[in-house]
């Protein structure tokens, strides 16, 4: 009933924000909690993988501390519904993460994992079943070895199909609930295998397919990896011949709704403030209902009612 209220509470201040009154009086909805800082590969795409660390570091933390972890999962277990255990990142690279996921399971929390798959194991994949987690993301952008490294550069394909295979066997074995997901971003790479992705993606051992539009970087010329079909974009050419990023509504639910928890303890409006630009706080200082409540948190939202921060302009909720 404490978790369904604070859902009410949410929805009922982000309707009054709408209206012009912004005001918070209740905790997050979900909470992303960022394992790893790291990754083995070099997306063209992500902070990380473009320089090979975080684009812009606010510590040495390269896993989440036991103490970080706890800290963030005490505040929230009473209020929130879901934790997401992926932010910029590998997950997979935190030694630690099947205890997480299980700790996050035994506190009535829905589960979600995102990963690269590149560091699944059989034994990691029956432990994160084991554990309760409620829906893992495999990211496989492609079919074949020379589409899918297009985007994902130093990954291996058959460590992906795997994975799925992995996760199959110990969901049936087990007779787990949890949900796999195999998600492939839309690329100009990989836009001839969309339909067969369609077609065989169950066979492979996912329960779901998404097909995701991919964020890009210097764009305004074109990309390589802009789709030929700009309706599966997020870029569109205007009169000037430059693309541009396709406009979306201002007042974002999720910075009502939720935040993010790197590494070191920071907390953040959202998972497209990649370089901690606006932070609220650490966890490890102040508590979450301060933090999620304070004069930076209030600020950003209102932000987001009007001029709209340069993080939201790059946003694709």
């Amino acid at each position: 009933m404490k978790k369904l209220y604070n859902l009410l509470r949410c929805y009922w201040n982000y309707a009054l924000s709408r209206l012009g009154l912004v005001r918070i009086s209740h905790m997050p909805l979900f909470v992303s909690v960022e394992p790893a800082a790291v990754c083995q590969l070099r997306c063209p795409a992500c902070p990380v993988g473009m320089k090979g660390e975080r684009m812009r570091g606010l510590g040495d933390e390269r896993m989440m501390s036991r103490e970080v972890w706890e800290r963030t999962l005490s505040e929230v277990r009473d209020y929130a519904h879901t934790i997401q255990f992926y932010f910029q990142g590998e997950p997979l690279l935190n030694k630690d993460l099947p205890q997480m996921i299980r700790e996050a399971h035994e506190a009535g929390l829905y589960t979600i994992v995102s990963t690269n798959a590149q560091a699944m194991t059989e034994e990691l994949a029956h432990e994160l079943v084991t554990a309760g987690l409620s829906r893992i993301i495999i990211s496989m952008d492609g079919l074949t070895q020379e589409s899918y490294s297009a985007y994902r550069i130093g990954g291996d394909i058959e460590k992906c199909k795997a994975a799925l295979r992995y996760l199959r066997e110990a969901k049936q074995r087990l007779h787990a609930r949890i949900i796999i997901e195999l998600q492939c971003l839309r690329l100009r790479t990989n836009e001839q295998e969309w339909q067969e992705l369609k077609r065989v993606y169950k066979s492979l051992g996912a329960d779901r397919l998404t097909l995701k539009t991919a964020q890009l970087y210097d764009y305004a010329d074109g990309h390589p990896l802009m789709p030929s079909d700009t309706r599966y974009s997020r870029y569109i050419q205007g009169p000037d011949g430059k693309y541009h990023r396709r406009r979306l509504g201002r007042g974002c639910l999720r910075v009502w709704s939720g935040v993010v928890v790197t590494t070191a303890g920071e907390v953040l409006p959202c998972c497209y403030d990649k370089a901690h630009q606006f932070s609220y706080g650490n966890i490890m200082d102040t508590p979450m209902r301060e933090l999620f409540r304070n004069e930076k948190a209030m600020a950003f939202r209102k932000a987001a009612l009007t001029e709209q921060p340069d993080i939201c302009k790059e946003c694709w909720r």
